[in-house]
């Protein structure tokens, strides 16, 4: 999700508009009102009802707005699938349809630019838009991408996720269970206990060696670990002492726990490359436990890996 509009939109002069309106919507009583279709879920949205039928709502379960203006031809058939998988989704999203010709102050509180034109809300505030039409076929994936994106923060959507799967007899997708390994051990992690959270990941590791989750949770938890003890003095030691390989393995820990990541890489690849023997593998291996950190087509882990290779041979 895109968080390019948050806060670029106020909605607050439409809000204050629906309140002092008070009085039922033209659409009928708010977003279930009798004048909303698809059970509800979909909206002809007005400036006086905007309140009821848009913002509350978003509060629960993310709401389009689609915008479009009268004068214009409009997107029929993009239209008519936006309604379509609103109506049967089950409240998961709402749709609310604005025609900015009859309705101006939405269209300038949203600054709209082009029709059509869909705004995403979510809490109240925009998080993301789309600027013309998206292929009507397209339109189920745009949504399911929605979902998907927001699912963990708001719960509402899965209960509506439930009731669609109910109305059409579908089973509802069953949440995976917790493996209730990696629930000791990310327990044990909570309480600051890394002795016994790297125990447990690499019990899982020892039964099962394959177990990537396992595998980067406990280099995680490894560094985590030395980087509680991290101390940035480590760094001007290190570099007052090129050939103390503790020191330069303490720096390049104090320097990752800061961000600096290209420069711990760049300390231990020349550690490797000045020492041989024992010294030469522990900062070897020291080196590609700190890879192990970052998903493996990091670019400053690859750049990396390549250097350590000219390094080592």
């Amino acid at each position: 999700m895109s968080s390019a509009m948050a806060g670029a939109v106020d909605l607050s002069g439409l809000k204050a508009r629906a309140d002092a309106a008070n009085k039922p919507t033209p659409s009928g009583a708010g977003p279930g009102g009798p004048g909303a279709a698809g059970g509800g879920w979909v909206v002809e949205a007005t400036e006086q009802g905007f309140q009821n039928e848009v913002l509350e709502p978003s509060l629960q379960v993310p709401v389009v707005v689609e915008l479009w203006a009268s004068r214009y031809p409009r997107e029929e058939q993009l239209s008519a699938e936006l309604e379509r998988l609103a109506s049967t989704g089950g409240g998961a999203w709402r749709l609310a349809r604005v025609d900015i010709d009859t309705q101006p102050r939405v269209a300038q509180a949203f600054g709209v630019q082009q029709v059509p034109m869909l705004v995403v809300l979510v809490g109240g505030q925009p998080v993301d838009a789309v600027n013309g039409a998206i292929p009507d076929d397209r339109a189920a994936e745009w949504v399911r991408s929605l979902l998907d994106a927001l699912r963990e923060r708001m719960p509402a959507i899965a209960e509506g996720e439930r009731r669609a799967a109910e109305a059409t007899g579908e089973p509802a997708e069953q949440e995976e269970a917790e493996d209730p390994r990696f629930t000791a051990a990310e327990d044990a992690l909570e309480q600051g206990d890394y002795a016994a959270a790297e125990a447990a990941y690499q019990a899982i590791l020892d039964a099962e060696p394959a177990n990537e989750q396992a595998a980067a949770a406990l280099a995680q938890v490894k560094f985590l670990a030395r980087a509680e003890q991290a101390d940035p003095s480590a760094i001007e030691r290190a570099d007052a002492n090129p050939d103390d390989v503790d020191a330069q393995l303490a720096a390049a820990d104090a320097e990752m726990a800061a961000d600096r990541v290209e420069a711990a890489f760049g300390r231990l690849v020349n550690t490797v490359s000045r020492t041989g023997g024992e010294d030469r593998d522990r900062a070897r291996a020291h080196l590609v436990g700190l890879f192990e950190l970052f998903p493996a087509d990091d670019p400053r882990v690859s750049t990396a890996r390549r250097a350590l290779g000219r390094a080592l041979f």
